[in-house]
């Protein structure tokens, strides 16, 4: 059973109930792992709600626990097995609702390289600090810093300037922000930067798996994007690690022209080129400031504003950073 969870806080919308002993219960994000593997939060039976806004019902036709994993076989024809997994991640202990197609897109026997990306040792990628659960990049040389992007997700700051940026995107919230009208924004926006991109971490072929949206309007909403802003490439990614990492690539690739664009406008002498179309970086975030003060010994509040002498201290030890004060939080 699915019902909606009826606390306006959390981050999880339903509460599925399992029929394994006396019942097990959990927060989740959807109402079938048909994308991609759900994380589901274990909660006690008090949580189920008296009056349950009931959003799906099935029969259930097996429910079995093999090991640390619940075996689930729902009476329908279609979309009628999946698992329950417990395991840990980042090493805390996690569940994850997982179907054998979302198994098979998470293990896609493929091993992403580890040389790095155009040669470059160590590249810094902006990670906009809206992002939830942003990519760690933790098997190649990057170094993150966390800041209020002005559109995309992960960024490339040269010289003082965003040259380049990627949006990321599950299939679930391609579809969203298609219907909504936000991705015609959100793509817009990028198209104003030198180089931009959006990276789905799915197949294009699960458009037309879609069971809650007509497939076709999915796909003509998309071709009519990318026919109105071609200079913003939709790439398919297959799964989030290769999304990961076709990100780190771009995004160093992205680097690599614009040192290769600056050496030529030295050489040639001044011309318009794509650089002059590069907004100036954001500046750094409150988040960003606070803790690079407490590394350095300095005492600043868990919230508020800080002190203006914290911010002319941050700009000493960053002289290329941008100059622009962050907003109070």
């Amino acid at each position: 059973m699915i019902v909606r969870n009826p606390d306006p806080d959390s981050r999880l919308p339903y509460l599925l109930k399992v029929p394994l002993g006396a019942g097990l219960v959990f927060r989740t994000a959807g109402t079938w792992p048909r994308t991609t593997a759900l994380y589901c939060h274990p909660v006690s039976d008090g949580e189920w709600p008296a009056e349950p806004e009931i959003v799906e019902q099935v029969p259930v036709r097996s429910c079995v626990r093999r090991g640390a994993a619940i075996d689930l076989v729902l009476d329908r024809a279609r979309e009628n097995r999946s698992q329950l997994v417990f395991t840990t991640a980042r090493g805390r202990e996690a569940v994850f609702w997982q179907s054998a197609r979302t198994r098979k897109q998470a293990r896609p026997n493929v091993r992403t390289p580890t040389a790095r990306a155009a040669g470059i040792a160590e590249l810094e990628i902006a990670v906009d600090s809206h992002e939830q659960y942003p990519y760690r990049f933790a098997g190649q040389q990057v170094r993150t810093v966390r800041r209020a992007l002005p559109c995309g997700d992960y960024g490339l700051i040269s010289d003082g300037r965003l040259v380049a940026a990627v949006e990321r995107k599950s299939m679930a919230d391609l579809v969203s922000s298609l219907t909504s009208g936000k991705l015609r924004y959100a793509l817009a926006d990028l198209a104003a930067l030198p180089r931009a991109a959006l990276v789905v971490e799915d197949r294009y072929s699960q458009v037309f798996t879609l069971q809650r949206v007509r497939p076709a309007t999915v796909a003509d909403g998309l071709a009519e994007l990318q026919v109105r802003w071609p200079t913003v490439p939709i790439v398919y990614a297959e799964t989030r690690p290769l999304a990961e990492e076709w990100t780190y690539r771009y995004l160093a690739a992205a680097h690599t022209w614009a040192a290769d664009e600056d050496a030529a406008i030295t050489r040639i002498g001044p011309q318009i080129t794509d650089l002059d179309r590069a907004p100036a970086a954001p500046g750094p975030s409150t988040a960003e400031i606070r803790a690079w003060a407490r590394a350095h010994g300095h005492v600043v509040p868990d919230r508020g504003r800080l002190r203006p002498e914290i911010i002319d201290a941050w700009h000493a030890a960053h002289p290329s950073a941008p100059a622009r004060m962050p907003p109070p939080t």
